[in-house]
């Protein structure tokens, strides 16, 4: 049977921020990980015993049970979890069961891996609040990097992404508010980062210089047209 989880405040952590991590491949082990970074607590909960096993000592709390069992997840306490991330990948059917019982126990925000959009659309179906794609959005995430000079990627919406990168030399050593970058290239700039210093917020009397590293926000292909002016 497996041990109940309890959801009472743990050293180091913030209280109440608990999330259910079902699966701990590649893609729920890194979720689970970043989380338990962030100081959040985290119930691991996998099939395989030396999974298990090799996360217990990093995790709050690590077990071995069948996810697509509702006895297991009731005996878990998952049913008193508000989030939860659904990591299965190796088995669309284990993924989708696991989904379903998940909202029917009653948890309110549940985020699921889709190995494609079939299976995406399944997984909306069943009420799931947020469907990812992380093998697809890694992709094209690559492909912007590889076709560019951008440092990072990162699109949000069709219609809405920001780049790290270098700001282009014709927009060196003059307020931003005298480059036209926004009404000539349609692309704001919102940070940026001296060597040596963390990021700051950009306002219109901000002076870039070489070496500087910025984000900028816009529709995808603009930004990523202003990264190649070099």
């Amino acid at each position: 049977m497996p041990e109940r989880f309890s959801l009472g405040r743990q050293n180091g952590s913030r209280g109440d921020e608990t999330v259910a991590v079902l699966g701990l491949g590649r893609f729920g082990s890194a979720v689970a990980l970043e989380l338990m970074a962030s100081d959040v607590q985290v119930l691991g909960v996998d099939s395989s015993e030396r999974t298990v096993q090799d996360m217990s000592t990093t995790l709050t709390h690590c077990v071995r049970a069948d996810s697509t069992h509702e006895d297991a997840l009731r005996q878990l306490g998952i049913q008193e979890f508000e989030r939860a991330v659904v990591g299965i990948g190796t088995s669309i059917e284990s993924n989708l069961l696991t989904a379903s019982l998940l909202k029917t126990l009653g948890v309110d925000n549940v985020w699921a891996k889709a190995i494609s959009s079939a299976h995406g659309r399944i997984l909306e179906q069943l009420g799931v609040d947020h469907v990812v794609y992380p093998e697809n959005d890694m992709g094209r995430r690559v492909a912007h990097l590889v076709m560019g000079c951008m440092l990072d990627f990162i699109q949000f919406e069709p219609d809405y992404a920001m780049v790290k990168t270098a700001p282009p030399t014709t927009m060196l050593d003059k307020p931003l508010s005298e480059t036209g970058v926004r009404s000539g290239h349609g692309v704001t700039i919102v940070g940026v980062k001296r060597p040596g210093s963390a990021f700051t917020h950009c306002t219109g009397e901000t002076v870039l210089r070489s070496g500087d590293v910025v984000i900028a926000s816009g529709l995808p292909r603009a930004v990523e047209k202003w990264s190649e002016l070099g």
